[in-house]
């Protein structure tokens, strides 16, 4: 393991020790949590039969509600503490169709591979071999979606300026906003269709300041939605999809 991904480790075995656990319980978050399941199904195609691949599944909260859309999901993390929590939450909620797993890699082929904010934490090289070992893991016709913040995000320029602090305490030293061009263009060098979509503008970020205020995360997902219409703006927006075909 490089040294990037052991201190991701160390960082992610903390956070995921209580802190994540009650944070992402919260009625922003989870509101957020159920539209990125409803993008991802619309996106990827994914349906009832579909099994699904989860790369830093994290506790599983994402996962848990995909679950009750599709076949099968796997999830993988190097946390083991993320892992723990995730198989409980699984069992608590009687979800029989969703199975977490310690590590980087799964057996078998997926229809779908998801990776929710997970690209931007590996290291440049990793990232660059990603889309190639998943040219291994994709069934026929498979789908790659992913969901990133970007480097052009406008709500990171207010935030470093008005909360530096703040935006720190919920970043590791070693994750880093991506462009979302070139994160595509690493997916195409391996053979895959791969097309660009901004995601939010400030709903993400809001979810993440005031996990319990889910008026105003509804509220601002609402004006994201129109301002995601307007082409000269769409660069600014926080986080970017990655969707790619087989």
């Amino acid at each position: 393991m490089s040294d990037a991904l052991q201190r991701e480790l160390a960082y992610h075995e903390k956070l995921y020790s209580g802190f994540a656990q009650s944070h992402f319980a919260r009625p922003a978050v989870r509101a957020l949590r159920r539209h990125m399941v409803a993008r991802i199904l619309a996106a990827t195609g994914a349906g009832r039969g579909s099994r699904v691949l989860s790369l830093g599944c994290g506790i599983g909260d994402t996962e848990l509600l995909l679950a009750a859309h599709v076949g099968e999901v796997t999830g993988i993390d190097l946390s083991p503490a993320a892992i723990r929590q995730a198989r409980a939450d699984a069992a608590a909620l009687g979800i029989g169709n969703a199975r977490f797993e310690e590590g980087t890699s799964a057996d078998g082929r997926f229809d779908v591979v998801i990776a929710i904010f997970f690209l931007h934490h590996l290291p440049d090289e990793e990232l660059a071999a990603l889309p190639f070992r998943l040219k291994d893991q994709l069934a026929p016709g498979g789908v790659f979606y992913s969901l990133d913040p970007s480097r052009h995000r406008l709500s990171g320029v207010v935030g470093r300026l008005l909360i530096p602090g703040l935006m720190k305490k919920y970043q590791t030293e070693d994750e880093r906003e991506l462009d979302a061009e070139t994160t595509a263009s690493l997916f195409r060098a391996a053979g895959l269709e791969a097309k660009v979509e901004m995601y939010d503008f400030a709903s993400s970020p809001l979810a993440g300041l005031f996990p319990g205020w889910r008026a105003g995360y509804e509220m601002a997902r609402r004006v994201d939605d129109v301002l995601l219409r307007v082409g000269v703006l769409r660069r600014r927006g926080s986080n970017f999809e990655v969707i790619a075909r087989e």
